[in-house]
Formats: C-alpha cells, sequence, structure tokens
C-alpha cells in the first residue's frame, strides 16, 4: 500500500499570497505554475500528480519545493539574479511604496489613523497593478518591513512635538533658563548652597498643577506575593471615586516641595497657595515663582491680591507649549512613578491623605532639582540674582 505524500505546511500569509499569485492574470506563466505547485504540495498531492497537473516533469516539481525550503516563496517563484528576473525591488518600486506609507491611511479612504504593515500590504497588493507595479501585487508584509526599515519610515508610529505658537517663545525661554543659571552660580562645585551676603531674601519656586488625580477603590481585596505568586493580584474591576488637584512647588535652593490639594483649580485655590508661601517669609523677602500662562494665575482675583502686597511675588512665565522648562515637571513625573501609579483607596480623602504623606517623606531628605540643559551661551553681563 502506497504512503500518503507529506503536505507542505504553509502559513496563513503564504497561502494567501500564492493564492493571489494564481489569480493575477499580468504576471510571467512560470510564475503561476510554480505557486500552483505549492498550493498543490500544501494540498497533499504527490510529485507526479503535480508534474502532471501543471505540466512540467518530477525534476523541475522537486526543484521548485527544494528552493521554498531553502528560502521561502522568493526563492521558489521567482529565478536567480542573471536568469530572467532582478534580483531587488526596483528604485521606483521602492519610491512607490514609501509614498504610500508616508500618506494616512484615510486619504485612501480606509478609517484607520496610522498605517499597520498587514494593511498596508494589504493596500499595495491591490493598487499596484493599476499603478503600473504589477510585480508589487504579490509583495510580502516582509518584504515591505524591510523597504521602511531601510528607509526608516515607520507610518505606524506617531511622535509628538511642541510647535512653538508663541511669538515670544525664545524670549520667555530665555528668561526662565536665565533664573536657572542664576540658582546654578549659589551652588559651589560640591553641590554645597554658597548664598552671598544681601542675596539671601530671594526665594525662587517652580510651580505647576496637577489635575485630575483619580480617587480609585479597588472591588475587591488585594492578594499579596506568595511563593506561588510573587506579584500582587488585584480584581479588574474598580470604583471611581471623585478627583482631586494638586497644586505644588520646589523651592530650587532647598529642594522643600510644597503641597496644596483641593476638590478644583480655581483663582481662590491659587491665591491660597500663594498665601502659603508668603506665611513662609519675612516681609519684605521675594518669592519668585516659575509658573504657566494658565488664566487662573492671571485672573482679576489673582492680580488683585499681588496688588495688596506689591514687590512680594515675581512672576516668570514660561511661553505656551514650553511645559518642558518648569523643573517641577520632573518633581511630578517621580511622584506618579512612585506614589500614585497602580494606587487604590477607599475615599477620596484618604487620597488626599497619601499625597501629604508623600510631601511629607520627601522633605525630610529633600532633592534639589538642578537645571541640566548647557547655557554656556549665557553672558556673564545677563546674569545676576533679580532684586
Amino acid at each position: 500500500m502506497m504512503a500518503k505524500a507529506k503536505p507542505l505546511t504553509l502559513s496563513f500569509e503564504d497561502r494567501s499570497r500564492l493564492e493571489t499569485i494564481t489569480k493575477t492574470r499580468t504576471l510571467q506563466a512560470q510564475t503561476v505554475t510554480r505557486a500552483r505547485i505549492l498550493l498543490l504540495k500544501a494540498d497533499g498531492e504527490s510529485i507526479d500528480a503535480i508534474a502532471e497537473k501543471v505540466g512540467l516533469n518530477r525534476n523541475s516539481v522537486l526543484l521548485c519545493l527544494k528552493k521554498y525550503n531553502q528560502g521561502g516563496i522568493e526563492n521558489a517563484i521567482y529565478d536567480a539574479p542573471g536568469r530572467g528576473r532582478n534580483a531587488e525591488i526596483t528604485d521606483d518600486e521602492k519610491t512607490w511604496i514609501i509614498n504610500i506609507a508616508c500618506q494616512r491611511p484615510g486619504e485612501f479612504g480606509y478609517s484607520a489613523e496610522t498605517w499597520t504593515y498587514a494593511k498596508l500590504t494589504e493596500h499595495i497588493n491591490k493598487t499596484a497593478e493599476s499603478a503600473g507595479f504589477t510585480r508589487l501585487s504579490t509583495l510580502t508584509k516582509t518584504s515591505i518591513k524591510n523597504i521602511l526599515d531601510a528607509a526608516e519610515i515607520k507610518p505606524f508610529r506617531i511622535q509628538y512635538y511642541c510647535e512653538k505658537r508663541d511669538p515670544d517663545f525664545e524670549a520667555k525661554m530665555h528668561e526662565v533658563l536665565l533664573v536657572y543659571k542664576q540658582i546654578e552660580m549659589l551652588f559651589d562645585e560640591n553641590g554645597e548652597l554658597f548664598i552671598p551676603a544681601g542675596e539671601h531674601d530671594v526665594h525662587t519656586y517652580s510651580y505647576d498643577e496637577k489635575l485630575g488625580i483619580q480617587a480609585i477603590a479597588t472591588t475587591g481585596k488585594d492578594l499579596n506575593p506568595t511563593t506561588n505568586c510573587g506579584t500582587i493580584k488585584r480584581d479588574y474591576e474598580y470604583k471611581r471615586l471623585g478627583t482631586v488637584s494638586l497644586l505644588a512647588a520646589i523651592d530650587l535652593l532647598t529642594g522643600e516641595a510644597v503641597p496644596l490639594v483641593r476638590d478644583k483649580h480655581t483663582s481662590d485655590d491659587f491665591i491660597d497657595f500663594l498665601k502659603i508661601l508668603n506665611e513662609k517669609y519675612p516681609e519684605g523677602d521675594i518669592i519668585r515663582v516659575i509658573l504657566d500662562n494658565h488664566t487662573v494665575h492671571t485672573s482679576k482675583k489673582v492680580k488683585a491680591f499681588l496688588a495688596t502686597m506689591p514687590g512680594r511675588f515675581i512672576f516668570i512665565f514660561t511661553p505656551k507649549h514650553g511645559s518642558w522648562l518648569n523643573m517641577i515637571e520632573g518633581f511630578f513625573g517621580k511622584m506618579t512613578r512612585q506614589m500614585l501609579k497602580g494606587i487604590r483607596v477607599s475615599s477620596k480623602q484618604e487620597l488626599i491623605d497619601r499625597i501629604y504623606k508623600y510631601f511629607d517623606e520627601v522633605n525630610e531628605v529633600p532633592v534639589v532639582y538642578h537645571w541640566k540643559y548647557k547655557m554656556d551661551n549665557f553672558g556673564k553681563e545677563d546674569i545676576g540674582l533679580a532684586n
């Protein structure tokens, strides 16, 4: 009794591509024939049966299968260089592929915001013949990926940037960096604070708000790590208990972090925070605050409050889309990683208490934040502590 022929194992992608090739009328006959050989072998046909169906001899069928096992579809259905086929995709073909990849799917009538390799391959295969690149109608996802990788094109990835929408961006940035340079000059080479006589009455803070901090409760009990499971186990369902807003500043000379937690972020809340800073220092000292251009910071209420103590506060505004210039952003990032990430509480008040507790812990060993951007372009004549 004759043994049944062992079928060729094809991936779903390879089978789909081979079936597409056999249905394409504009490809060379030998390319279609070789695609049929692979499909017939995948269906369990014997070598002799395949040879009879495609009209070739046994050796030709065996050679096609051998080339597939050695190098996949490309190696099996196309001839090597010098035997009737160019080894590589032409520059014109690559340019056409890259041009499509650099356009959004929506421009071709699709719903997606960005390409996936699968969708891009499908579109290229479908439109290649009408665009005059018939051979690309059978191009694989791997080949397209290699072409885009070589051109350093990643059409599935979005990289965000900050557009300079503030006409005074450079001037405001210069003013902020100048303050950082002034602070830097008050530390010696060992990082010790050295304040010249008569310049101790200026206190500089980096200020911002972290809004919408969610108080989230679990619906089931957390399970602590065990020898059988080394991670915390938590029920995936949760309950929202509301949000709070954190108003905070860090003293750029001492590293002290000052918090105020409120339900909202209004002019009254900001004024209450300024009052906290005001109560920390003797009358006559200057409190310099680096902050963004939020309307709360320049409202009529805030201006009226500042007018009651002229010269007490100096605001240094960062430019629009320039939050990265405010050093407290680094503090907020650290706070998120160390304390807020994955936090679960039984009430909103517990969240508030734990936020204040975090600030107490930070202030036990305060960390002085230093601006690490090189500022060698600032001339010494520009440097001087504001009074």
